[in-house]
């Protein structure tokens, strides 16, 4: 798979995951929810590494790799799923849009990255205002909102710190083998999560809840974290978090058709703020130099 095909991928699969988490909390509790998603990722991988005829390394670099990936997706993910019972599908995504300066910040300490330059300081001046101005309408709504937000920005630090770890030790795997090896790690973590929070199953099948589940299992837990560590290994780290410029509106459209969920115009100009700053972040250096030569 080329890297572009494999970049829209992932922002179909990361624009459509925050709305189908969000079914799958309500229907399931977010504990069982995120076990369940784990449990069929797994068991889909699996079956792809034996249609491969690949086999799994486990060297120390190998072992690492799995164990900062794994533990990657066990916090980013139960924070996440937590925080999905007290915000919109669309916040989710969102909030995952402050991705590219969280990880371009990591990247500047562990991986000698060039993060602080003019555009790039702006950029995240405006991210962390975009954040603020949605935090406060949040906190004027209710506190558990604003308690949610909070939550997915930890998820946002530990995704970022997991994808700098991975980067750092550039074990060479296939992104395939990160993946299984990555759900081999977290799965029984989640489960023993499941047990000691909640342990309960729930009183009465949603399918919409169980279709959701089936969904992100199938797709997202495998074909999408294969393809995030394929482009992980193809690219600087903080160009991989780009993929978040796009998923957030995505993700807040698909939320306010499928679901319902309304958005205020407070949290629509923090988007656009937020959005406006990746852009700076990004590619605000470059469009400089191209505008000095003309």
């Amino acid at each position: 798979m080329s890297v572009p095909a494999a970049y829209l991928g992932i922002i179909v699969i990361w624009s459509t995951t925050p709305l189908a988490i969000k079914w799958s909390s309500e229907g399931l509790g977010p504990w069982l929810g995120v076990s369940a998603r784990m449990l069929i990722g797994v068991f889909v991988c699996l079956v792809m590494v034996a249609l491969m005829s690949r086999r799994m390394r486990w060297h120390s670099k190998a072992l690492s790799t799995y164990v900062a990936a794994g533990l990657g997706v066990w916090g980013a993910m139960s924070t996440a799923y937590w925080a999905s019972q007290f915000i919109p599908s669309g916040m989710i995504s969102v909030v995952y849009g402050f991705t590219p300066v969280m990880t371009g910040v990591l990247a500047a300490i562990w991986l000698a990255e060039r993060a602080f330059t003019r555009f790039r300081t702006l950029g995240m001046a405006l991210g962390i205002a975009g954040l603020l101005l949605i935090f406060g309408h949040s906190l004027e709504l209710n506190g558990d909102a604003t308690q949610g937000l909070f939550v997915m920005l930890l998820s946002v630090f530990i995704h970022s710190t997991s994808a700098i770890w991975v980067k750092r030790i550039d074990s060479g795997l296939h992104p395939l083998e990160t993946t299984t090896g990555a759900l081999l790690v977290s799965l029984p973590l989640f489960f023993v999560s499941w047990l000691f929070l909640d342990g309960q199953p729930p009183q009465e099948t949603d399918m919409r809840a169980v279709w959701s589940v089936l969904y992100l299992g199938a797709i997202a837990s495998s074909l999408g974290f294969a393809m995030y560590f394929y482009v992980l290994r193809e690219v600087a780290a903080s160009r991989v978090a780009l993929i978040t410029l796009l998923s957030p509106v995505l993700a807040l459209m698909l939320g306010n058709q499928l679901n319902g969920e309304q958005v205020s115009d407070a949290d629509l100009f923090g988007t656009a703020i937020i959005l406006l700053g990746l852009v700076s972040y990004q590619w605000g250096e470059g469009m400089l130099r191209h505008i000095q030569r003309v």
